[in-house]
């Protein structure tokens, strides 16, 4: 990229007249006054502080503090920007997530109730390899810790919060449509089992030494039974998160913005008492998760029904987030097994 801050003859500062960028670097003050001034903020912005935010495997998330020449006119002082990868032979396997993340925010999270970073501006390349997100700075609020897990309090409002991604356009036969966003059919479902298979061989291999045997026996028995498990009960479905997971929460002290979902990579269509047994089971200790699940999934149900679902008794929401546990195996042992081994990732997956 020769100069990623080249605006069009025409002057426009619309977003299409924003360079698509994809390294820290070119988060300039330049770049960024022809982000701001697109998303309607007449401003210059004359320096910026970049600071990386997490440890992020898929991709590089940059906070940028920026100072102004004169009046902001409403844009934040700080914002964070997500980026691919920096190496380029790991984005064209993962540039259908970085397509996902984007869409994600252009296009659904506007229909829907749950709390995410506000966009300022979005920009993908045709081949979805470059791509950048300049989204609100969400701090004060601070990460969840999935190791150490979380109070009650914070996977109630965790849950509640969910519900606003599955209820607004739960059943929603129009979201088929969405060409980036796909439901697993039989023949995909069989293949999730066959990897599902291979990864738990290396799952077992790489942690033998700290499972039980009887951890090892209920670890394979979950392939077996996945393909019919992803494709059962088709007649409930709304967008699923997919990793709905306290490392992807920030929470902050604030009744009436208490937390918000990050990490939109992997959106897609199910059923969606699974990212809600996945969260619970993976944030509370059982002995938290057993005296407090059944009134976490009654709020949760509430919480749906206000923004319109019907003819989903509770019950029933019951017997989903029971179904909807296997949803936590599968993702550790996949994730372990095909992402990149760190320490705090053993911890996390063990």
């Amino acid at each position: 990229m020769s100069d990623p801050t080249t605006t069009d003859p025409s002057g426009s500062f619309g977003p299409s007249a924003v360079p698509v960028v994809d390294l820290p670097e070119h988060l300039t003050a330049k770049w960024l006054t022809l982000a701001l001034r697109a998303a309607g903020h007449d401003t210059t912005v004359t320096d910026v502080v970049h600071t990386q935010v997490g440890t992020g495997q898929m991709g590089t998330s940059i906070r940028c503090e920026m100072t102004f020449a004169g009046d902001p006119d409403g844009a934040p002082s700080s914002v964070v920007a997500k980026l691919p990868s920096p190496d380029p032979s790991k984005r064209s396997m993962v540039a259908g997530i970085y397509r996902t993340e984007v869409e994600f925010y252009r296009d659904l999270a506007p229909t829907l109730a749950v709390r995410t970073p506000a966009v300022l501006h979005s920009g993908i390349s045709e081949n979805w390899c470059e791509f950048v997100l300049l989204l609100e700075d969400l701090a004060p609020s601070v990460q969840g810790n999935q190791i150490a897990g979380c109070s009650v309090e914070h996977a109630r409002v965790g849950a509640v919060n969910l519900a606003g991604l599955h209820g607004p356009r739960w059943g929603d036969a129009t979201l088929s449509d969405t060409e980036w966003m796909s439901t697993i059919d039989a023949e995909g479902a069989d293949m999730v089992g066959a990897i599902t298979a291979s990864a738990t061989e290396t799952f077992i291999e790489n942690y033998g030494d700290r499972l039980s045997p009887e951890d090892a026996e209920v670890l394979r028995s979950l392939a077996p039974v996945l393909p019919g498990w992803i494709l059962a009960r088709s007649e409930r479905f709304a967008p699923l998160h997919g990793d709905y997971r306290l490392d992807n929460l920030m929470f902050r002290d604030d009744a009436s913005d208490p937390v918000a979902a990050v990490d939109w990579q992997t959106v897609t269509l199910g059923l969606p008492a699974r990212d809600l047994a996945y969260f619970v089971s993976t944030s509370l200790s059982p002995e938290d998760r057993r005296t407090h699940e059944d009134e976490i999934v009654a709020e949760y149900h509430r919480a749906l029904v206000s923004h319109g679902v019907s003819g989903h008794p509770l019950e029933e929401c019951m017997d989903d987030y029971r179904f909807g546990m296997l949803q936590g195996p599968l993702i550790t042992i996949v994730g372990a097994a095909y992402g990149e081994r760190t320490d705090r990732g053993d911890e996390m997956f063990l």
